[in-house]
C-alpha cells in the first residue's frame, strides 16, 4: 500500500488536471480511510492518522505535550483526537516521533468548489502573507496568480483587522472604567481563545464580542455577494478549527494553509513572482501588524489614542507568545499578579508569522510585515477612509454602531460553540 504522502500528491494532481479516469484508477492501492479523510476532510478531526501508531505509552510525546488534552489512548492502546477539544495547535504533529500524524488537508474539496462553483470566489488572505511565496512577490502578483487557479478575487483580510481594531478599541473605551478593569483581545489567535474558553472559562467575561479578521472577511463578502464562496489562505491549522465553530460557520466555506497552496502552484507551474502587478487592497498600518506577536496590541493603542486622546486610563498591554506563555499569561492574570490591562495572546511563537504551515521563519516573516506595514498610506483604522466607506456599505452610519448594531462582527463567548458537522 502506497504512503499517504503519494496518495496526497496523486490526488491533488488529478484533481488539478481533471482526470477522471486516471483518479479512479489510482484510487484503488491506497487505504479508505485515508482516502475519505483528504475527500471529505470535514468529516474528520483536525489531526489525522496516517497509520497505527507502535509507541508505548511512555514515548507518547504527542499525548504529553497537547494543552487541551485532545488527544488519548482507549483501552487497547490506539490514539483517538476530541474533535471538540481540539484546538489545531500542532503541537503533537510537531513531537510525533513515529511521524504517524498530519494536519487536514482541505485541498482538494476546495479545487472541486473553485471549478463548480457558479458564483463569484475569493481567496481571503490572512495579513501574515508576505514573503509567504518569495520574497519578490507582491500583493498584486499575488492575486494574480490566484486567478489563475480560478479565483476571482484576492481580499487581504488586514482590511477586516482594521475594523476589529476599531471595534476593540472601542469596546476598550466603553468598557474600561477603572485601574481593576482588564480586556483580553479576542480577534485574532483561535488558540489563545481556545484555552480562554475552555480551561479558564472564568475570564470570558473579560472577552470582548468580537470575531476574526477571517470570520469578519467572510461574512461581509457573504453579504455584499451572497452566492460568494470563500476560502481563508493562512499559515494557521487552527483556524480550519475556528472555521468550523457552530457560531461563526457561516462565514468561511474552507481553510487552505500557504503550505497547501504551495502545492497546487507546483502542480500547475504558476509562478507568483512571474505575475504582473495589479492593484493593492486598501489596509491601515495597524491591519497588517497583525501578523505578529504584540501587533494586536499596538494597532488597538494606536487607534483608542485616536478615538480618544484625553482618556485617563490609558491602554498598558501586556502579551504572550506562544501557548506556554499564553498559560504563564493566564495564570498572572488570574492571580491579579499584572498591571496591565490590555492582554493579547498568540499561540505561536511569533504570532501567526510562526504558525506551523508558514513556509519562511518566523523572524524573516515578521521583517516582511513590519516593511509592508511602513509602506500603509494611513496609520489607523479611523484615518482609513475605506475602512469607514465598507463600513457604511455594510450598513453601519457610525463607527461607534460598531458595538451597538454589530452582527456581523460580534459573536458571544459564553455560548456553546461546538463544530458543525457536515
Amino acid at each position: 500500500m502506497k504512503r499517504f504522502e503519494d496518495l496526497y500528491q496523486e490526488l491533488l494532481r488529478s484533481t488539478i488536471e481533471n482526470r477522471d479516469d486516471e483518479y479512479i484508477s489510482a484510487l484503488d492501492d491506497f487505504d479508505t480511510h485515508q482516502l475519505d479523510c483528504l475527500l471529505h476532510p470535514k468529516k474528520h478531526p483536525l489531526i489525522w492518522h496516517t497509520e497505527d501508531c507502535n509507541c508505548s505509552d511512555n514515548d507518547r510525546h504527542c499525548v504529553k505535550v497537547c494543552p487541551f488534552h485532545a488527544i488519548y489512548p482507549d483501552e487497547t492502546g490506539k490514539l483517538h483526537i476530541d474533535e471538540e477539544a481540539c484546538a489545531g495547535c500542532s503541537y503533537c504533529i510537531q513531537e510525533c516521533r513515529a511521524n504517524t500524524l498530519t494536519s487536514s488537508k482541505d485541498v482538494i474539496c476546495a479545487l472541486q468548489a473553485i471549478r463548480s462553483h457558479k458564483g463569484l470566489v475569493y481567496a481571503l488572505i490572512a495579513p501574515a502573507f508576505l514573503g509567504q511565496f518569495s520574497s519578490d512577490v507582491t500583493p498584486g502578483m499575488l492575486r494574480n496568480a490566484f486567478k489563475m487557479i480560478g479565483f476571482d478575487g484576492m481580499l487581504e483580510v488586514a482590511l477586516f483587522a482594521d475594523i476589529l481594531t476599531l471595534k476593540e478599541a472601542l469596546e476598550f473605551d466603553r468598557n474600561i472604567q477603572s485601574e481593576d478593569d482588564f480586556q483580553l483581545t479576542s480577534c485574532c489567535c483561535p488558540v489563545w481563545i481556545s484555552l480562554i474558553k475552555n480551561i479558564h472559562s472564568e475570564l470570558v467575561p473579560h472577552v470582548p464580542p468580537s470575531v476574526s479578521p477571517m470570520i469578519a472577511s467572510g461574512r461581509a463578502v457573504k453579504i455584499m455577494y451572497p452566492d460568494a464562496l470563500t476560502i481563508f489562505i493562512g499559515p494557521c491549522l487552527a483556524k480550519k478549527a475556528e472555521a468550523r465553530d457552530m457560531d461563526i460557520a457561516d462565514a468561511i466555506d474552507y481553510v487552505l494553509t500557504f503550505k497547501e497552496v504551495e502545492d497546487i502552484f507546483r502542480i500547475m507551474a504558476i509562478s507568483p513572482a512571474d505575475m504582473e502587478e495589479s492593484e493593492r487592497d486598501h489596509s491601515s498600518r495597524a491591519g497588517r501588524i497583525y501578523a505578529h506577536t504584540g501587533g494586536v496590541s499596538e494597532a488597538v493603542k494606536l487607534t483608542l489614542e485616536r478615538i480618544n486622546p484625553s482618556r485617563k486610563i490609558s491602554l498598558r498591554t501586556q502579551k504572550a507568545d506562544g501557548v506556554k506563555d499564553c498559560r504563564e499569561l493566564i495564570n498572572i492574570i488570574s492571580s491579579h499578579k499584572s498591571s496591565a490591562n490590555f492582554y493579547e495572546g498568540m499561540g505561536c511563537k511569533g504570532g501567526c508569522v510562526g504558525g506551523p504551515k508558514a513556509i519562511i521563519p518566523h523572524e524573516e516573516g515578521r521583517k516582511n510585515v513590519e516593511e509592508y506595514a511602513g509602506h500603509a498610506t494611513y496609520t489607523t483604522p479611523i484615518d482609513n477612509p475605506y475602512v469607514i466607506e465598507l463600513l457604511k456599505r455594510l450598513g453601519f452610519e457610525t463607527i461607534e454602531s460598531l458595538i451597538d448594531e454589530s452582527d456581523i462582527f460580534t459573536r458571544t463567548f459564553n455560548k456553546p460553540m461546538s463544530i458543525i458537522k457536515p
